[in-house]
C-alpha cells in the first residue's frame, strides 16, 4: 500500500456549513444537496477516482458498471457520514439511533484503554457510548491541517468529555497520550494509515497483501492498557451499529523477536475484524488511495522507524 500523505480533503469552511445547515434547513435538506454535490466530487476526484474503483472492480470482484454505480453510492455515504459525524458533535444526537454490540467489553476498561478504528463508517460514534459510560475519550489526529477544524468544532461541541489529540512533529502528543492513559481515560485512533517511515506490517486483506501500521496495538503494548479494535457502520439513514472487540492486552518485551510476534498478532487480529466489517459493509470503505501494494503476504515491510 502506498503509504498515506498525511491530508484529508476539505476544511474548516466546509464545516461551518454543515452545522449551519443542520441548524436551519435540517439533515434531510441536508441529504437531498448532498445527492447533486456528490456528482461533483466523483467528476474532479481524481486519483481518488481510481483507487476506490480499483478497489470495487479488483478487490470486491464487481463489474465495471457496478463498480461506477458502488463509487457514487460510495461517495454519497460517505457526504452523509460527514454530515452525521458533525451533527453528533455539535449536539444533535437525538437524531439518530444506536445498536452498541460489545459495549461490555469497553465498560471492562476501568484503567483506560485504547480504541482502534478505520476509515470505515462513522467511528466518531464511539463518542457517544463513552458519554454513556462516563469515560473521557482522546480521538487522536493525523492530520495538521484539521487544526483549524479542531479549532472551530471546540465552539461547538457539546460533549466535553471529547478531546483531540493533534500528531505533530515532535512526539509532543505522546505526552498528552501518557497523561490520559494515566488517568485512565480512552485513546482513540486509526489503524488502517501510516505515514512514511512508520513501522508496518504485511497481511493478506481482502485477498491481496496490504501493510497496516503497528505502532497503535505497539502504544497499547508500552503503556500496559488494553486495546479493543471499534467499527461504527451506518445502516440507515439515522441509525448506527457499533462494533467492538474483546480486549487484547499486548505484552511489551524486550526480545525483538517475540516483541513482533505479539505485535502481528494484534495487528492480525485487528485486520481480520477489518476485513469482516469491510464485506459486510463495502460501501463504507473511505481510503481513497493506493492501498493495496504489489508484495507477497508474510513477507517482512521494508517500512521503518518508531
Amino acid at each position: 500500500m502506498s503509504s498515506w500523505e498525511g491530508k484529508t480533503r476539505g476544511g474548516a469552511l466546509g464545516y461551518k456549513i454543515f452545522v449551519w445547515t443542520l441548524k436551519y434547513p435540517g439533515l434531510s435538506f441536508a441529504y437531498f444537496l448532498l445527492s447533486f454535490v456528490v456528482i461533483y466530487f466523483v467528476a474532479t476526484s481524481g486519483q481518488a477516482f481510481k483507487a476506490i474503483f480499483h478497489f470495487y472492480n479488483k478487490i470486491m470482484k464487481y463489474s465495471r458498471f457496478m463498480a461506477f454505480i458502488s463509487i457514487y453510492r460510495n461517495y454519497y455515504m460517505f457526504g452523509q457520514i460527514l454530515l452525521d459525524k458533525v451533527a453528533m458533535l455539535a449536539g444533535f444526537q437525538q437524531k439518530f439511533t444506536f445498536d452498541f454490540e460489545g459495549e461490555e467489553y469497553l465498560r471492562q476498561m476501568d484503567n483506560g484503554g485504547l480504541l482502534v478504528s478505520a476509515h470505515v463508517g462513522n467511528w466518531e460514534i464511539a463518542g457517544q457510548l463513552l458519554n454513556r459510560l462516563e469515560k473521557r475519550i482522546n480521538i487522536i489526529l493525523f492530520d495538521a491541517e484539521h487544526q483549524r477544524i479542531k479549532a472551530y468544532l471546540s465552539n461547538v461541541l457539546t460533549n466535553r468529555n471529547v478531546n483531540f489529540i493533534i500528531i505533530r512533529n515532535d512526539f509532543s502528543h505522546l505526552l498528552q497520550i501518557r497523561e490520559a492513559l494515566a488517568n485512565k481515560e480512552i485513546v482513540a485512533m486509526h489503524g488502517d494509515r501510516f505515514i512514511e517511515g512508520n513501522k508496518t506490517a504485511t497481511l493478506d486483506f481482502m485477498g491481496k497483501p496490504a501493510e497496516f501500521p503497528v505502532g497503535p496495538v505497539n502504544m497499547a503494548a508500552k503503556f500496559k492498557v488494553p486495546v479493543s479494535f471499534v467499527f461504527a457502520v451506518k445502516e440507515s439513514s439515522k441509525h448506527y451499529h457499533f462494533y467492538a472487540t474483546p480486549l487484547h492486552y499486548t505484552t511489551f518485551t524486550t526480545n525483538q523477536k517475540q516483541r513482533e510476534e505479539n505485535l502481528l498478532k494484534a495487528v492480525t487480529i485487528y485486520v481480520r475484524k477489518l476485513e469482516e466489517i469491510l464485506n459486510k459493509y463495502p460501501l463504507q470503505w473511505f481510503n481513497y488511495y493506493d492501498f493495496w501494494k504489489p508484495v507477497e503476504p508474510g513477507k517482512p515491510s521494508n517500512q521503518t522507524g518508531n
